[in-house]
């Protein structure tokens, strides 16, 4: 498993959970259920004061655990991904790889 930081773009259904995304120059598509938990975050070791009324997005990270093919390979294999919203930009994170090979980095 990889951990990582990585942007990615994602297309959500109507309900919010992830249906597509981008990421290293290849288009995925969901394939399976995708799964949601929201993590705590050590927010008093990254930010001084917690505004009054920021807590989502402060304290939990909204996760999801995704299973993605690319939709362009003749014989793809199934990814299961782990990323994370931003709750104030909206912004999609790649956290971690679960039994993937890496793809090569595009040019």
């Amino acid at each position: 498993m990889g951990m990582f930081s990585e942007s990615v773009d994602v297309v959500c259904t109507p309900s919010g959970a992830p249906a597509e995304l981008d990421w290293a120059g290849r288009h995925y598509t969901v394939c399976a259920e995708p799964v949601r938990w929201y993590e705590r975050r050590q927010w008093w070791a990254e930010e001084q004061r917690a505004p009054l009324g920021s807590g989502p997005g402060l304290v939990d990270s909204e996760i999801w655990r995704v299973q993605v093919r690319q939709t362009d390979s003749p014989d793809p294999e199934t990814l299961t991904l782990d990323l994370t919203r931003s709750v104030g930009s909206g912004r999609w994170r790649l956290l971690r790889i679960h039994d993937a090979l890496l793809p090569p980095k595009s040019a």
